[in-house]
């Protein structure tokens, strides 16, 4: 595998989504254990989603149409460093390390995760504008915190079933690497499948594009920098912000 352009002598002009909208609910499973590797990605030393102003704006006007209809987004994951990107690579390159397959990817092999497209690299993510996100009913509904090493639960088995999570039903949790996850996938149920076309239109209708295989993930269809690839951490000093709002 080549390397990705490197933005490491540019910077991509990258803003806290919470101060173009803090009104967006956030769940950043990289920085926790709750992830499917099983422990705080590379990369991520703060809460905070990363975007370029454009992908930040742009969803800032998602959360204006769906509050309408009262729901929220909230993200799970926003820019990526190349550094985590990597760290999955190597992760999916060790024959062990499988302690959360039970709830990210119950039935498809660790092994075959990139070949089936769950994970790639580079990643769209450290370009700056792609986003992983769901809708909330609002007001919002309390979620319980992951406490490692509690019991796992499949991510494809019915709402009430998977870890709990205030996202409305989107036929499987986030981060599923299942072909139930596929946007379009027919055997998801009537409500799961029209609240993934209700995030799509939405998604859609402000510049977003939908990756196939997973209902979550959404590239800014204009991003300023769709060849370069960043390794900035997740971190307030990535913004070039130094206090206020």
């Amino acid at each position: 595998m080549s390397p990705p352009p490197s933005g490491a002598t540019v910077r991509p002009g990258l803003v806290d989504l919470a101060d173009v909208d803090p009104r967006i609910l956030t769940d950043f499973r990289y920085a926790t254990a709750h992830n499917f590797v099983g422990r705080p990605i590379a990369g991520y030393e703060e809460p905070l989603c990363l975007l370029t102003r454009p992908a930040a704006e742009a969803l800032r006007r998602v959360q204006d149409v769906a509050l309408e209809q009262g729901r929220s987004l909230k993200v799970y994951d926003c820019y990526r460093p190349q550094r985590a990107v990597d760290e999955f690579v190597a992760w999916g390159a060790q024959p062990g390390a499988q302690e959360m397959k039970a709830e990210f990817y119950p039935r498809v092999a660790k092994s075959d995760l990139f070949a089936e497209g769950y994970l790639g690299a580079p990643s769209a993510h450290s370009r700056g504008s792609t986003v992983d996100l769901t809708l909330v009913d609002v007001p919002a509904a309390p979620q319980p915190t992951y406490s490692p090493g509690q019991s796992l639960r499949p991510c494809t088995a019915p709402a009430q079933q998977r870890f709990p999570d205030n996202s409305v039903d989107m036929g499987t949790g986030f981060d599923c690497f299942d072909p139930l996850s596929a946007t379009d996938n027919p055997r998801v149920d009537a409500t799961a499948r029209a609240n993934r076309r209700l995030l799509e239109g939405l998604m859609t209708d402000a510049g977003f594009v939908n990756y196939d295989r997973e209902w979550w993930h959404y590239r800014y269809r204009d991003e300023p920098w769709p060849d370069t690839y960043f390794d900035l951490p997740v971190a307030r000093s990535s913004t070039g912000h130094r206090g206020g709002s």
